[in-house]
Order: C-alpha cells, then structure tokens, then sequence
C-alpha cells in the first residue's frame, strides 16, 4: 500500500476473505498490492473443501449483470435441445462449448458495468463477459450457478498479464460445483487460482472502491501470474 492506513480483515457473506481501508486526501496517486504464493491441484473441475454459506439455490438469483432477453434464451434453448438428454453435466458441457464458439475475445467493446446481453449481443468480450452470459444461461435452464473471480496461469508462458481471470461455477447434486472456464473453453484445471466467489462480478471483484472529489480518475491494472520453480535438493555431504 503506498498510503499509511489500517488495513481490516473479514470474511464476507459468500465467504471471500476481503481487505478493506481508508485513506484521507488530497492524493495524486494509490498503488495497491498483492502477491502470494498458492498450491494448486487439478481436480477435473470439480470443487472440494470450499466454504459453503448458502444453498445452491441462492445462486439461481438473476442481477442486472446476469439477465436474460429473447436471444440468450433462444441460445440455451438451442443447447439443451443438442445435448438430447436431462443429464445436467453433459447439458452444461454443451453450453461452454457452444458459447466458446459464438464469442470472440475482444478487450475493446465492453467495460466492467456491460451486462450479459449486452455482450452476448456484440459476440465479443473478455472472460468476465463470457462468465455472465454462462451464469445467465444455466439459471435460465433452472442450475444453480455463480462467479468466481481468480487468476489464471497461461500455457504459452507468458506471465504479465492485464487483468485477473473469470470462470463460472455451476451445481450438480451428484457432484457438488463444477466450474466451467467459458473464455478458455475448459473445466478449471491446477493452473486456475481460485480467489472468490459471488452471483456476479460485483461480489467477487478483485478490487473496488470509492472516492470522494476530484476530476477524474484512471485505473492501471498489471498482474503477473507464474509458476514457481522446483528446487533440486541433494543430500548433505557425508
């Protein structure tokens, strides 16, 4: 933190472990951040040992950032009626399938407050787009789903990266919540860092604030994600 302030833990509604602070002004300039190190396991998407506040039921609650209109509901209908079957798992797969097709990644046409349709609408967005169209379509189909705000370690090497990752989690009763990463296409896997929860992005966002005055304001955002390398170890000398 580059302000000398108190900074408050607490665990929230959902669960999320949240830091909160306050600072005085005037101020030209905030910096905030945050690293750490976390252990990973790649579970074929499945969740284990998360804490649990509320029934799944809680998360087919709809928001303004996770409406439907006549088009993602067309969309779902058009999924459930290629998967053939009342099996959710298979239902659910078809859906991030079909829904990584239609869209494009596109960082330019959409901003934190754009809406699933909206979105859904343009065939373009990031993972945070992709993540509210998933949640809108499985609530609409009558399954539990909810936003996991994270990070995410990419393949190809590169670790700087311009914002954190999205991905949705979806329940099914024989299997608990499976999460489902729409912008990659896949089922989260050890190279997601899951950081918290909520019905959309403003409950799991990985920073927001207020401020009061002032002209305007700009956000810079740089996040580095990389795996730690394994040190060889070697016996002591005799």
């Amino acid at each position: 933190m580059s302000r000398d302030c108190w900074l408050h833990q607490h665990e929230d509604a959902f669960g999320n472990i949240t830091h909160a602070f306050t600072t005085d002004g005037p101020i030209q300039e905030l910096a905030v951040t945050a690293e750490g190190e976390v252990e990973t396991r790649d579970t074929e998407g499945i969740i284990r040992g998360s804490v649990e506040r509320f029934p799944p039921g809680l998360y087919l609650r709809q928001t303004a950032l996770t409406s439907v209109d006549e088009n993602i509901a067309n969309f779902t209908a058009a999924c459930r009626e290629e998967s053939g079957a009342e099996e959710r798992l298979h239902l659910l797969h078809v859906l991030l399938d079909r829904l990584n097709e239609r869209m494009t990644y596109d960082t330019d046409p959409t901003h934190a407050g754009t809406t699933a349709i909206e979105a859904f609408a343009l065939k373009r967005g990031v993972c945070q787009d992709l993540t509210h169209i998933f949640i809108a379509a499985a609530r609409h189909l009558g399954i539990p789903a909810r936003y996991v705000g994270g990070y995410f370690r990419r393949a190809d090497g590169v670790t700087d990266q311009e914002a954190g990752h999205a991905w949705a989690e979806a329940f099914i009763p024989e299997l608990g919540w499976v999460a489902f990463d729409a912008a990659n296409g896949i089922c989260a896997t050890a190279a997601h860092v899951r950081v918290a929860i909520g019905l959309d992005y403003l409950g799991a966002a990985p920073l927001r604030g207020t401020r009061y005055g002032g002209e305007g304001e700009e956000l810079a955002v740089r996040v580095s994600v990389d795996e730690p390398a394994i040190a060889a170890w070697a016996a002591p000398p005799l």
